[in-house]
């Protein structure tokens, strides 16, 4: 649990899309001090499309919402293990500013557009729990990244058992980064334990391996879909 609580906000429509990869493929790409952290004998590549709804500071009535789209991996830290961001785009320009100054994240700006994903032009269904995400990343100075995907719950609803694949990518309350000058930061957030289902997907556009500089996965990647979730995080503190 954390000892303060600065920032409240809930996850939702969250697909966590992964890839198992070489451990050499990830540790080749992280900072000094981080090593990778494995699943028998995997590193994972995971990308995220979700809302961050409602963040704010704690007590304060009303918060920032915006989709946000992530390429991550799974580390070993000097605090513990966490997760390790390569990139997130979002769609909210005072977000990304603030992220980028408050948190040291390597945000981008990006234009975004989540919604049902039975609204292209058919009839609908009520019983559709769809969602279509589209992702293009406009920050200058960086390279460019699209995603486009519809995506769905699939089955029945689980908690990750400890030591099971879906916990060792999910359930994970701690984060680094690295500033400018390579120094190290880490977060802490706390929430429940995920309630996730089996999930579909059809990845229309996806070139955020690209653009960090990694080669696309093969094969297929294991889906999830997160029921909504509150969350709380802390401030960022330097290793």
């Amino acid at each position: 649990m954390l000892g303060r609580r600065w920032l409240e906000m809930t996850w939702r429509d969250g697909l966590f899309a992964h890839w198992p990869v070489d451990p050499d493929t990830v540790a080749a790409a992280l900072p000094d001090d981080l090593s990778v952290a494995t699943h028998d004998g995997d590193a994972y590549l995971g990308v995220v499309p979700f809302v961050m709804e409602d963040i704010r500071p704690r007590g304060v009535p009303v918060g920032l919402s915006f989709p946000e789209l992530n390429l991550r991996t799974y580390v070993e830290g000097p605090n513990g293990p966490g997760v390790y961001f390569h990139s997130l785009d979002a769609d909210d320009r005072l977000g990304v500013a603030v992220a980028r100054g408050l948190f040291r994240l390597p945000y981008y700006r990006a234009e975004t557009d989540v919604r049902p994903g039975g609204t292209d032009g058919d009839d609908g269904d009520d019983d559709d729990q769809s969602v279509r995400f589209t992702s293009r990343r406009v920050h200058r100075g960086v390279p460019h990244a699209r995603f486009d995907a519809t995506y769905a719950p699939a089955g029945d609803s689980f908690t990750p058992e400890p030591g099971s694949l879906p916990a060792f990518l999910l359930e994970n309350y701690r984060f680094y980064t690295a500033g400018e000058t390579g120094r190290l930061y880490v977060g802490e957030i706390d929430h429940e334990p995920w309630t996730l289902r089996p999930a579909t997907a059809d990845v229309r556009a996806n070139t955020l391996f690209a653009a960090n500089g990694f080669e696309p996965p093969a094969g297929d990647p294991i889906l999830h879909y997160g029921e909504p979730l509150a969350v709380t995080a802390d401030r960022l503190r330097r290793v």
